[in-house]
This record gives structure tokens, C-alpha cells and sequence, in this order.
């Protein structure tokens, strides 16, 4: 089996997954892979998906992962632990095909079973592909070394850094020596990892708060111009002020921070930078809170945007004495292994919320113009709607 704990997947997941079953429990989702690399596959590998994604249905939470969870994140009821533990995978949820060289892999399901597939699948393709296409990576005390050299670096900068690196790693060995070096090297640095099976295992915290799926599914039961309003009022209802990173992205910052009102800007601990030029999303956020009369070095900015030490550092130096900031590192940690890293995602992209009559386009509107994904049509509607120029 490719994966061997029900936690090896990001916790933005399973703190989703809650809200879901508490608020949305009705609702259906659908998402796609999108092969953006234009990678090839190989012969067969359809074949090897399908058998890695039917070995999931025998995943399940062990009763120290349950008492982990109780213990490490209390804002998770005892109810939905419960549901955890008698959550199984269903791999007639997955549909997979291979045409030639061309993937494709569906997920169709009620919301709250789906939403837990994103990431595994993502990991276990990665992992798949090097395998198949028989590309040997550099040896574990490589991995160690070059892991060691970066956390350093890190640390000389005065940051702290968590480990993102899930969905596109090389492989769980990879990422494992990856956490257990970061963990070794980077006291005072590193602060946690999203992946919550190795947070549980090398005793660190596991991070994360919600992905743009959050909002793409409130666009669709609400609409656009309510999407990033009742998600974050969905979000404070369900936490209470736990687990405080706003994503601000889904249909673009300046729409977002028109409804990042000064009640969510005191109530949330900060916000994530997920697209576009940070410097700029810096310099907006900065002027946000200001303008709210709020101390933006009592705020936190997340930054997650294909990171790495050249422009961790241009971010830090920047930023710097204007407002708190943290990284959140993916790939550059978890696939440097002297290969090329796949540039592949999977989301969201119809909604059938509950007693809707049908199904619903979902869209991203990120801050990089012309980057957009969804339905061509959809997303014209939901520039008209919002006010956006932009291409």
C-alpha cells in the first residue's frame, strides 16, 4: 500500500470535513485531475491508480490517532472523531481512465466522504509515476542533507516554516525524512506540518485551517457575492476563533477584503497568501488592517505560493517589522529529490448543494490574471457579478 494511515493527508481535510458533516451533510461534490504539466503516463498506470485507490478501503482510524486528535485538537468534537472512525474510503467514488499517455481521474460523491480523496490521490500519483517510469531519485542522506542545508537557512533568517509538502511529494519515504530532519534541525523554525500522520508521529503540530474548495462551495449554494462572507461566518461558527487563517484568493484579494470586514479582521488571526506578487498582497493586507484600526503586527500573514529560500527571504526582508508572517513550504521540501516535481491538481468543479435542483459550476478566480479555473462561461458570470476587469 502507498499510504497506511487514514491521517496521511492534509489537515485542512479533515478541519473541512468537520464543518461539512456539521453544516452541509446532504451536499454533493465533484472534482477532476488536471494534468497542468502535460506530463505522460506511462502503460499501465491507470491500472496501478486503481489498485493503490481500492487498497484505501482498508484505511481506518486506530484508536491512538482518535486519542491524538482528542487530545492535540479539542475544537474537534467528540462527535465527528466518532464519524472518523467509522469513516472507510470508497473506491467506487474514484473513477480512473487512461487514454494513451492521457490521465484521467474523477471523484463523485456526497461532499462530506469526498472531500477526504484530494490529497492521497495526488500523493499516490506522484509516488506512481517516478515508480513506473522507473526515475531513481538521490539517496536518503541526500535528501537529509539538502533538507538540513534549507531548515538552516531558514533559521538564520529569524522565520518560522511548516511543511506543506503533501499532495505533490515524491513519496511518503521522502516525505518522512523530510519532517524527521526538518524536526531534528529546525528547533525554533519549524513549527508543524500539514500532513497530520507525520505531525502525530514526530510529535509537531499540524496546521492548516481551509482550501478554496471552502469557498467555491459557498459560491455555489450562495452565490458569488455572498461566498466569502458566509464561508467565513460558517467557519467562526463551527471554531469559535480556532484555527484563525483566512485563504483570500478564491475570487481575488480586493473582493475578499471588501467583506473582511472589521469584525472578521479582529476575529480572524491573519490570512493566507496563496497567489499573485506577495509583496503587493503584503502591502494590501498591511493597509487592511489599518484601515480598520488594527495593529498589523498583531496579524499574521501565511505565505504558500510555490515557495522557496530566494524568495522567503525577498518576503521576510520585506515584510519585516510591518506585520507577522509565516511559510508554508510544499514541494521545494518534499519533492527535491533530483527529479522534475509534477505540476498536477485536482479541485472542485461542480456542487449540488443541498435541495438545489441541480448541479452547479464551482470557479477560482486567483490573483494571477488569466489563471482562472472553472466553466469559461461561469467564470464571466462570476467576474460580471463581482466587479472584476481583470483578464
Amino acid at each position: 500500500m502507498l499510504l497506511t494511515s487514514i491521517l496521511d493527508n492534509d489537515f485542512y481535510k479533515f478541519t473541512m470535513q468537520h464543518c461539512v458533516v456539521k453544516l452541509f451533510p446532504k451536499a454533493r461534490a465533484r472534482y477532476k485531475f488536471i494534468n497542468r504539466g502535460q506530463h505522460a503516463f506511462p502503460p499501465g498506470f491507470a491500472a496501478a491508480l486503481r489498485e493503490a485507490v481500492n487498497g484505501m478501503a482498508t484505511l481506518q482510524l486506530t484508536k491512538e490517532e482518535k486519542n491524538y486528535l482528542a487530545i492535540t485538537c479539542p475544537y474537534l468534537d467528540p462527535t465527528y472523531l466518532d464519524f472518523l472512525q467509522g469513516y472507510r474510503y470508497n473506491p467506487d467514488e474514484v473513477h480512473i481512465a487512461q487514454h494513451g499517455e492521457e490521465l484521467e481521474v474523477h471523484v463523485d460523491g456526497y461532499w462530506y466522504r469526498t472531500i477526504l480523496w484530494e490529497v492521497p490521490l495526488m500523493s499516490m500519483i506522484c509516488e506512481l509515476y517516478y515508480q513506473l517510469t522507473g526515475q531513481q531519485r538521490v539517496a536518503d542522506e541526500e535528501v537529509v542533507r539538502i533538507t538540513r542545508e534549507k531548515i538552516e537557512a531558514y533559521k538564520k533568517m529569524d522565520i518560522t516554516i511548516a511543511d506543506f509538502g503533501t499532495r505533490r511529494r515524491h513519496s511518503l519515504a521522502v516525505h518522512r525524512l523530510v519532517v524527521q530532519t526538518l524536526r531534528k534541525y529546525g528547533e525554533g523554525c519549524f513549527i508543524g506540518t500539514s500532513n497530520v500522520h507525520l505531525a502525530m508521529r514526530n510529535g509537531v503540530k499540524p496546521v492548516g485551517t481551509h482550501a478554496h474548495e471552502w469557498f467555491m462551495f459557498h459560491g455555489a449554494k450562495y452565490g458569488f457575492k455572498m461566498a466569502n462572507m458566509l464561508g467565513l461566518e460558517h467557519w467562526v461558527q463551527v471554531y469559535r476563533g480556532d484555527l484563525g487563517i483566512a485563504l483570500s484568493d478564491t475570487y481575488t484579494t480586493p473582493v475578499f477584503f471588501e467583506q473582511f470586514d472589521k469584525k472578521f479582521a479582529k476575529l480572524f488571526d491573519g490570512v493566507r497568501h496563496d497567489s499573485g506578487d506577495p509583496l503587493l498582497f503584503a502591502d494590501r493586507t498591511i493597509a487592511h488592517y489599518k484601515e480598520k484600526g488594527i495593529n498589523p503586527l498583531s496579524k499574521t500573514i501565511i505565505f504558500s505560493d510555490g515557495l522557496n529560500e530566494t524568495l522567503v527571504a525577498q518576503i521576510a526582508n520585506y515584510c519585516r517589522g510591518k506585520i507577522g508572517m509565516s511559510f508554508g513550504i510544499g514541494t521545494n521540501f518534499t519533492n527535491d529529490v533530483g527529479l522534475k516535481a509534477l505540476n498536477i491538481v485536482i479541485k472542485m468543479y461542480e456542487a449540488h448543494p443541498e435541495d438545489a435542483p441541480r448541479w452547479t459550476p464551482v470557479v477560482k478566480l486567483s490573483d494571477v490574471n488569466g489563471k482562472y479555473t472553472g466553466d469559461s462561461k461561469i467564470i464571466d458570470l462570476a467576474k460580471t457579478i463581482l466587479g472584476i476587469t481583470a483578464n
